[in-house]
Formats: structure tokens, sequence, C-alpha cells
């Protein structure tokens, strides 16, 4: 059935016209609209902070480049700690990864400092749910230096989040990573992890940045 040319309404879906409602109505001047709110970078929020998404054991077991990418975010969590940079750890829970569980841990190689947080979460986003956005707030934290898995889930779902909330949000290009989904139609992790990157880089909104670089590139500094 081609609804654009017959005005048919699918099964299910709920028509907008109303009897005795004007289609069309009366135009409102430019000047008498409502004007649409700005988000703009956050006000009084200067610093910068590394956040590490979901290193879990059951969720990067059969990453793509696992050891590399882990390497690379430890890397970049020393560097952190270095130049006195927060670090925030963000940690999934579901059905398949338990609280408590060994899929649910951080690997091995990556190990939270006392004073770091660790936000909880049960969503994709990781504001969602979560005190992500308390913790940063705290912290007078306006931009977000990126990191972990999976790439096409809860890394595009947090950056994404992070942008919309006004946050600057710079993506570590060979920091994130994702399992290979490509028998369930996915394409092969090497392309979601080059096309997010690819993406990402060209985001663009009022008052806000949206990079990507490699580790070995990374400079906290905004």
């Amino acid at each position: 059935m081609d609804v654009g040319s017959r005005g048919e309404t699918l099964p299910g879906l709920r028509s907008e016209r109303r009897p005795g409602v004007s289609v069309a109505g009366p135009t409102i001047p430019a000047s008498d609209r409502p004007e649409e709110p700005v988000v703009t970078t956050l006000p009084d929020r200067p610093n910068t902070a590394l956040v590490v998404i979901d290193v879990q054991n059951g969720v990067v077991g059969e990453a793509h480049e696992r050891d590399a990418v882990v390497a690379n975010i430890g890397a970049l969590v020393d560097r952190a700690r270095g130049e006195g940079v927060p670090v925030v750890w963000v940690q999934h829970s579901d059905d398949q990864l338990e609280k408590g569980s060994e899929a649910w841990q951080y690997v091995p190689e990556l190990a939270h400092g006392e004073s770091e947080p660790v936000v909880h979460k049960t969503f994709g986003d990781s504001f969602e749910g979560t005190d992500l956005e308390a913790v940063l707030a705290g912290a007078g934290i306006g931009h977000l230096v990126v990191t972990g898995a999976q790439t096409d889930q809860c890394i595009r779902n947090t950056i994404h989040g992070a942008f919309v909330r006004g946050y600057d949000v710079t993506l570590v290009a060979d920091a994130h990573t994702t399992e290979d989904l490509s028998a369930w139609g996915a394409p092969p992790p090497e392309k979601v992890i080059a096309h997010t990157n690819m993406y990402w880089q060209e985001q663009a909104a009022p008052g806000r940045t949206a990079a990507v670089t490699e580790t070995a590139n990374l400079t906290f500094s905004r």
C-alpha cells in the first residue's frame, strides 16, 4: 500500500486529522512564535574527565582487538591520574551481567582507584537512571573523554546522551571496541568502530564540540 499517494493510514496508526479541524490552520508570524531553547556548553564546568564504560569480563571477552584496546585504556587511566584528571568508571548490569558475578567484574588489567567514582547503570546511556550527571556536576566537569565498550551500544548511547546534555565529547578512536555481531546482520566490528569514529568527528551543535583522537595524540586540556 502506498500511504503517501493514497492518503491511507496504516493499521494501528492514528491519523492526526480530526473532524472540524483545519489541517492547514492559520500561519503564525515568525515574530510571535515561541523561541526554541538553545542548549549550550555547560557554564562553570571547565574540567575534563576520562570516562571508562563497561570494560567488564562479560562485555569485552570476545571483543575486537580486546587486549590492545584495554592496554590503551590503561595508558589513558595512568595519564589521567598523573595529570590530576578525574577518572569515572561506568559498570553495567543486566540478566547476563548479574552484579557480583565474574562476567560483571571489570577486567583484571584495569583497577579502580579508591577515590574514583563508579557509576552503576542498567541502560545503554550512562546518564539514564544513574548518578553520573551529579558526579560530573560536583567535579565541575563539562568535557568527557570517552573509552570502553560496546561501540555500537553503550558507547554510542553515552556520547550522544552527553552531547545533547551540553557536554563537549571526545571519543578516543583506538580505545573503544565491540564484539562481532555480523552473524545477526551487523557490519564486522572493525567497520562498526571505524564508522563511529568517522561520523562522531563531524558531529556539531551550538556551543559544543565533538572530537575523535587516538590514544597517543590525546590531550586532556580543552
